[in-house]
């Protein structure tokens, strides 16, 4: 079944990516039927001949927009055609609406216009499609609809059925400075959980940051359902770092009351530690996952000797740790292929993110053959 995943502009692959990463760990296989602008239709199955194509949905709707980060939303595909208007009123006349509406529900139909499809006025294709739809017997509802058919126009003309909204605003409420412990320079959420759903964090996992800060990463990985392990050198970052983790509802990413926190209800499942990177407090082949921001800059180098040392020495024991067949994944201002392949890690993709005029990320993928 062909799904549609309306993407986020904020980087030109890393939305999609991060798409492609959350199926396969929750069961599910897939191929990527096409790529369009702000947009990746794939075609999700499973192998297992007890989970049917109601199943798939009910996770597109239920389970994905908890999720995904770069992502706004996510459609079921009825047809996809040209972007042209009396070929998506075709579309819309060919489908059988008793397929996705039972007897009494009601529907509403919505455009989205991705890039420049202004040549096409999406309010007027909701009243027509919507017009189509009303003549095969059922009634639409603007306001609580039980069924929302959505048009996605981007290189194509994607029809579907909406499955799910993302709510992006959740993330921002665990914005840096509305954390219960701040400290600048980290990464926003929703870049912590794109990158944390690349490397394969999901629930039941061992997430393992060697440089974790004040736990930005942890926390999106945790509220994955991942047990997470972090060590930083600094003791008051360690303890920030657990006000952070302690501070969130597992369940909702949202702040705990303070009733809540010193009963221990609904928390991240976390392990944090006071220590070096260059030499992490964990047995051979502890994690499903590393993901990690180091440091850099004059202050890292002073305290490991040289900033070539601790990366050196870091991505080492990161090799270590990572169980075989497993993905580790780097933020960085500065190429880091050179002390990955070192310590023995493959080179999966590399992709670069500009911050701001004088920052550029490079996010690397490692795998651990």
């Amino acid at each position: 079944m062909l799904y549609a995943f309306e993407l986020s502009g904020e980087h030109p692959e890393i939305p999609a990516a991060e798409v492609l990463s959350v199926l396969s760990p929750r069961g599910l296989e897939y191929s990527v039927h096409e790529k369009y602008l702000s947009c990746i239709v794939v075609d999700v199955y499973s192998n297992d001949p007890a989970v049917t194509d109601d199943d798939i949905f009910s996770m597109m709707c239920n389970v994905m927009p908890d999720v995904l980060a770069m992502t706004h939303a996510i459609s079921k595909v009825i047809e996809i055609v040209d972007v042209d208007e009396e070929m998506i009123l075709s579309a819309a006349e060919r489908f059988n609406a008793a397929d996705y509406l039972g007897e009494n529900e009601t529907f509403v139909v919505r455009a989205k216009r991705l890039g420049d499809n202004s040549v096409l006025k999406s309010v007027d294709l909701e009243g027509k499609i919507g017009g189509r739809i009303y003549r095969q017997g059922f009634r639409a509802s603007l306001k609580n609809a039980d069924v929302t058919f959505r048009l996605t126009l981007t290189d194509k003309a994607v029809f579907g059925v909406l499955a799910a909204a993302v709510d992006r605003g959740a993330y921002e409420h665990r914005s840096p400075q509305k954390k219960p412990f701040f400290y600048p320079g980290v990464l926003m959420p929703r870049v912590a959980r794109a990158l944390s759903n690349i490397a394969g964090a999901k629930d039941g996992s061992i997430v393992v940051d060697p440089f974790c800060g004040t736990a930005g990463i942890l926390l999106e990985a945790g509220l994955l359902g991942a047990k997470v392990l972090g060590v930083d050198a600094q003791e008051k970052i360690i303890i920030g770092a657990a006000t952070n983790l302690g501070g969130y509802a597992q369940s909702t990413g949202l702040l705990l009351s303070k009733e809540e926190r010193e009963n221990g209800v609904d928390q991240i499942d976390y392990d944090l530690f006071v220590g070096d990177a260059c030499g992490l407090p964990f047995d051979d082949e502890t994690a499903d996952v590393i993901i990690t921001d180091p440091p850099y800059g004059r202050s890292a180098a002073i305290k490991a000797e040289s900033l070539e040392k601790l990366y050196d020495e870091s991505f080492k024991e990161m090799f270590r740790v990572l169980k075989s067949g497993k993905k580790a994944v780097v933020v960085s201002e500065i190429e880091v292929e050179n002390f990955a392949e070192n310590a023995g890690f493959v080179i999966k993709n590399v992709y670069k993110q500009r911050v701001h005029k004088s920052l550029t990320r490079t996010i690397t993928v490692l795998n651990k053959n």
